[in-house]
Formats: C-alpha cells, structure tokens, sequence
C-alpha cells in the first residue's frame, strides 16, 4: 500500500516516544501489505474498527494510542486522517478527521 502523510506519524511520535516503535512497525506492516478488502486488514489486526467511507481505526501500542485512516483498496492507498491518544480520539469524530 501507498501510504500518505507519514510526516504526521512521524511528528507524533516525537511528542510522544513510547509511540515510536508500534507506529513504525504498523508502517512497515501497511508499506507491505496488498489490502483488497475490509477483511483483508480484519485477518492482520483483529482489533481495527471499520467505519464509513472506508475509514479504519487501528489500535496502536496496546491501545494507548489511534490510527485513524482512510482507504482506497483500488488503487491501493492509505490516507493517514489522525494519530492521538486514545483520550484525544473520544474527543475526534473519527468520520469526519
């Protein structure tokens, strides 16, 4: 998968360092990975929580922190929407970031 605005992962675990090793080993795992469909990703995270318009939530670092991002299985390109705490996401509608 392409996946666009790795900045904003990048920014975030500099602010937050205990970040860093599961954002960067979910970005590997997503460079990778050919996802076709919503269960494709289903069968890796067990935990992602699917939304509309082909958003997903990941649960990163044994939930203390969300992914959100949007997809586009064809052509194959994940948009990143929003990285926070897991308190900073009950505050984000996770449609609309």
């Amino acid at each position: 998968m392409h996946v666009v605005k790795r900045k904003t992962l990048v920014e975030f675990w500099r602010k937050h360092a205990n970040s860093e090793a599961p954002l960067v080993g979910w970005y590997r795992e997503a460079k990778s990975a050919r996802w076709k469909s919503p269960q494709d990703i289903k069968d890796h995270y067990r935990s992602a929580d699917f939304l509309p318009g082909n958003r997903v939530v990941f649960n990163i670092g044994g939930n203390k922190y969300r992914l959100v991002v949007k997809i586009a299985y064809v052509p194959g390109t994940v948009y990143i929407r929003f990285i926070g705490t897991h308190a900073e996401y009950d505050k984000t509608n996770a449609e609309t970031v």
